[in-house]
């Protein structure tokens, strides 16, 4: 075949394809709530004749290309009335959509986006999603609704116990998870060490976690991914909603800046049970208030921006003696710019702060730490097909550490003022997300992120002998911390340690038929912070420490398998799924090790490995008066820490033992049962197997004192933990959907008063000399009520 032929060939065939690509049209557009003119994110846009559809984006954007031709389209939202529309498709197409709240929203139970057919084929598996209506309908200590609260009702995810912050997802410690706000990190999520969460429940629009089969665009933490967006403010009319509770009260109020255009959000929360304790000749104090903010403005049709921020304090005293404040403060500037109707963006920046400091009068010094950064974001979404779909960007993180500064809080201090060195990195990533349709019954996600970090130079960092900052001691057999021979100062423009790491993603779903499916994940993620915590420091210390020298970046590897099945159209549905991780590099401490202004800490850390599996089921009923869910998850997870070398003997002699988050049996019940128009009835069951922990096993006496000897690392468990909490609400005018509304919210937790273990410890009787047990309980039975108000 000569050139010529050979070129007309490629012609005619480029002809073609052309002629058969103008026969197809895209549609795209907006979807928003009616009344508000929000975005919603998750709204199902399906096609049912063609057995096709697609959903909207974070940012309530939706695109899909099909033949020419008319087609009825449904939309489908939780919580919403569906819509069906007829369009006639025979150019490209930009059609926004309106659906209207039901007036039933308020008492669904639903915790997927979305339970139509098209979940059973989409590849994300390992992800769950709560609304804010069900949020708010737990049940929770002291009435307040929460966030973090209700995420632990869901399989695979356990909490520290009552009075500990942050949560536990498959056997990961909590400085795993990845908390997102408005796409900025949070690096504590909790207020008054666990009691409340720092999510203003009025203020969110969506939540999801991500517990496996992680999408490639997040990476920095090894565990979940817990990704929550405010709400943008209403744009058509003012409002505001609130609630009066007996520690707390919240307000929020929205409206427009200009009409449909652009409007803005402003909500608060603050506790006050403080103020009363004075009365009762009690000079301590615990209380917490946070702000959330936000600003949206619509430029043109393809130009939107937004300005978001949060701000939080925690404060807790012990009479004059002792003083902790901390909390976070962030701040995000987004753009999101339409380039095409296939073609969407985002672009964020970001700043993040958090702030932990002591105040230590009984010593008579002040202790102040925290992590700073500055984020970029650029994330792109490219519509190519209906079965495929690319979401691509990059993210660079600058990093400051403040490890901690020492200031004498009174002129008479004898502590002398010090300064930890500051210490400093550079984050970054490119990533790749397809969503693939490889047939009416496999879709295939996949991806792969390039992470580096980079360790930037500092003012001061130690140099050990062979590159060990701790070093085994043969004589006594344990760890102790190695002298420094010396030190080095650098730049801070120089790096002084990088780790460059691929992390492939992969999920896939192949539907069985028409209700059911399989789906199987892998990914491997990276995580270059740490967050150092020791139960035995006396308040829940957090100093987060960057990879480095002497510190490696953690690496997981998971996999997980499911079965997926809708039964009666959707009322019913059930989950299964099974996972196992092997984390490398996850960091452990030596016996003895000092977490409290240690200007060392490479000096008191080994790098040991992690694993945990286990299996997850998820029951829910959808529809009826009564609706909930029955989650259970059996599971392991474990440690190990070996010698480095032959004559080693490691941590727990390099035996596998369980970590403080292992919990072999979790079960949760969670029910809502709507009696009538004025009435809703709530309750949730929770059980779990006791955390483990250290018990002495044996006794010796050293003059005159009885000492006890501990068995080997987490050997032991608290008992069992379990409660049963119930809520009413109760809405007097429940008809009236305009100008003063209300409702009541009535709750007991802990209903059968469990003095479930906290902790428990040892110590000697002064009287009699034995060492005896200590057993710490949070809570008792607490009821609770609470006035709601919306306007």
């Amino acid at each position: 075949m000569n050139l010529s032929k050979i070129v007309f060939l490629l012609f005619f065939c480029f002809n073609i394809s052309s002629l058969i690509a103008q026969e197809k049209f895209t549609l795209s557009g907006t979807v928003f709530e009616e009344n508000s003119n929000e975005t919603l994110i998750g709204v199902n846009i399906l096609f049912p004749n063609e057995n096709t559809g697609t959903i909207t984006n974070e940012y309530g954007f939706y695109s899909i290309t099909l033949p020419k031709g008319n087609y009825s389209i449904v939309l489908s939202y939780v919580g919403y009335l569906d819509k069906t529309v007829t369009i006639t498709l025979d150019k490209n197409l930009k059609q926004n959509f309106t659906l209207t709240e039901s007036s039933e929203s308020l008492d669904e139970v639903i915790i997927t986006e979305n339970i139509e057919k098209l979940s059973i084929k989409k590849p994300q598996m390992s992800v769950n999603a709560l609304t804010a209506s069900t949020i708010k309908q737990i049940p929770v200590v002291l009435g307040e609704a929460d966030v973090l609260k209700a995420i632990t009702l869901l399989p695979g995810v356990t909490n520290a116990g009552e009075g500990s912050s942050g949560f536990n997802v498959r056997g990961g410690a909590a400085d795993q998870n990845l908390i997102l706000l408005d796409e900025a990190t949070v690096f504590n999520s909790s207020h008054l060490f666990g009691l409340f969460s720092v999510f203003n429940p009025d203020a969110i629009k969506d939540l999801k976690l991500y517990k496996g089969g992680i999408p490639a665009r997040y990476g920095g933490r090894v565990a979940s991914v817990l990704d929550i967006y405010q709400k943008d403010g209403n744009n058509k009319s003012f409002h505001a909603n609130g609630g009066i509770g007996i520690v707390s009260s919240r307000l929020l109020i929205e409206g427009p800046i200009k009409k449909e255009k652009g409007s803005f959000l402003l909500g608060g929360r603050s506790s006050y049970a403080h103020l009363f304790l004075p009365l009762f000749d009690i000079d301590n104090k615990a209380y917490f208030y946070d702000l959330n903010t936000k600003l949206s403005y619509k430029l043109n049709d393809n130009n939107s921006v937004y300005l978001s921020g949060y701000f939080g304090r925690d404060v807790f005293s012990l009479s004059q003696s002792f003083r902790n404040l901390y909390g976070n403060t962030i701040l995000n500037f987004r753009w999101n710019h339409l380039f095409s109707d296939k073609l969407f963006s985002n672009m964020s920046l970001i700043y993040s702060d958090y702030y932990y400091g002591l105040d230590l009068d009984f010593v008579e010094f002040d202790f102040n730490s925290g992590i700073r950064n500055f984020n970029f974001k650029y994330d792109l979404k490219h519509y190519i097909s209906n079965k495929f779909k690319l979401q691509y960007g990059l993210n660079s993180i600058y990093y400051k550490f403040n490890p901690g500064e020492i200031e004498p809080s009174t002129p008479t201090s004898g502590i002398n003022a010090e300064k930890l060195i500051d210490k400093y990195a550079f984050e970054n990533a490119i990533y790749l997300d397809a969503e693939h349709k490889v047939s009416n019954k496999l879709t295939l996600s996949y991806g792969l992120r390039l992470s580096s970090f980079l360790r930037l130079g500092q003012d001061e960092l130690n140099i050990y002998e062979n590159n060990q900052a701790v070093v085994f001691n043969n004589n006594f057999q344990i760890y102790q911390s190695a002298d420094a021979i010396g030190t080095q100062s650098s730049r801070r423009s120089k790096t002084i340690k990088s780790f460059f790491n691929l992390e492939p993603r992969i999920s896939a779903a192949y539907q069985l038929n028409r209700v059911s499916s399989i789906k199987a994940s892998y990914n491997r993620m990276t995580q270059n912070l740490h967050l150092l915590s020791n139960t035995s420091s006396p308040t829940p210390l957090d100093v987060w420490t960057p990879s480095g020298k002497y510190v490696k970046p953690q690496i997981l590897d998971q996999y997980a398998i499911g079965y997926f099945k809708n039964i009666k159209d959707g009322d019913y549905s059930l989950e299964i799924e099974s996972y196992y991780k092997d984390v490398k590099n996850r960091i452990d401490y030596i016996d003895g090790a000092n977490l409290i202004a240690n200007n060392a800490i490479e000096r008191v850390i080994l790098n040991g490995k992690a694993r945990a599996y286990g299996l997850e089921l998820l029951f829910r009923k959808n529809e009826g008066r009564l609706k909930g869910w029955i989650a259970y998850t059996i599971s392991k997870s474990e440690q190990k820490t070996e010698g480095r070398t032959p004559n080693e003997t490691g941590i727990n002699n390099g035996n596998w033992y369980n970590t403080g988050y292992d919990k072999t049996h979790d079960l949760s019940v969670t029910s809502s049962y709507n009696f009538n128009k004025k009435w809703n009835f709530n309750a949730n069951f929770l059980y779990q197997t006791g955390q483990p922990t250290t018990y002495p096993n044996s006794q010796y006496e050293y003059n005159g004192v009885i000492i006890p000897n501990y068995s080997a690392r987490n050997s032991s468990r608290l008992p069992s933990y379990h409660r049963i909490d119930i809520s009413a609400t109760y809405t007097p005018k429940p008809e009236k959907t305009k100008g003063w509304q209300t409702s009541w919210v009535f709750g007991i937790y802990n209903l059968y008063n469990r003095k479930n273990a906290a902790s428990i410890s040892f110590a000697q009787n002064e009287d009699t000399g034995n060492n005896e047990a200590t057993r710490l309980s949070i809570f008792g039975i607490v009821p609770s009520v609470s006035y709601n108000f919306k306007f």
